[in-house]
């Protein structure tokens, strides 16, 4: 007689699993991100837990929700209001980093760019370097195909070369040589 086996995913919360220890880790962030790539059947509980009242949770699933775009950005279209809505509304800067790289790799309506757009020139005021380098990095991709909005992201570029720190130096100057480029 066999045992019956065991299902290979726990089926434990994701805000569970995205919680605790370090906030300098990324925890569990990767192993859910492909979970989610594997079967899109826990995609609505990661998007959920973005709103979650603990801190770790919430950037942890930002960093993974921020993966599965990064491969397969089809698979946060439905989802698109809400993230729009996050982006305008989150404060932690770990939050607002993926949410800069991860808006501009969906299908947004010209309603939907001209809002990232504003969230992300919002986002050049925060404290973090790392916010400020990737809100560049997502200004620099929605601009791409639509010359006003490539202009001023230029103009942005180009001031983020003379006045920024060095990570948003460092970036601009690749991002202005591809928009340069294009």
């Amino acid at each position: 007689m066999h045992k019956p086996r065991k299902k290979a995913a726990s089926r434990k919360p994701l805000s569970q699993t995205l919680g605790g220890g370090d906030r300098r880790s990324i925890g569990a962030s990767n192993q859910v991100a492909k979970q989610i790539l594997r079967s899109h059947r826990r995609l609505t509980e990661l998007i959920a837990c973005l709103w979650s009242d603990d801190p770790l949770v919430s950037m942890r699933a930002a960093d993974a929700a921020e993966k599965v775009s990064a491969s397969r950005p089809d698979l946060l279209e439905r989802f698109k209001a809400e993230l729009l809505g996050l982006a305008q509304e989150a404060a932690q800067p770990e939050i607002r980093w993926h949410m800069a790289l991860m808006l501009p790799r969906l299908h947004l309506s010209r309603a939907q760019t001209e809002l990232a757009r504003v969230t992300l020139r919002g986002y050049l005021d925060d404290q973090s370097s790392i916010v400020k380098t990737c809100a560049l990095q997502g200004l620099s991709e929605l601009s791409r195909g639509d010359a006003s909005g490539q202009a001023e992201t230029i103009e942005l570029l180009e001031m983020a070369c003379r006045t920024g720190t060095p990570a948003m130096k460092a970036r601009s100057r690749k991002l202005l040589k591809g928009l340069r480029e294009a």
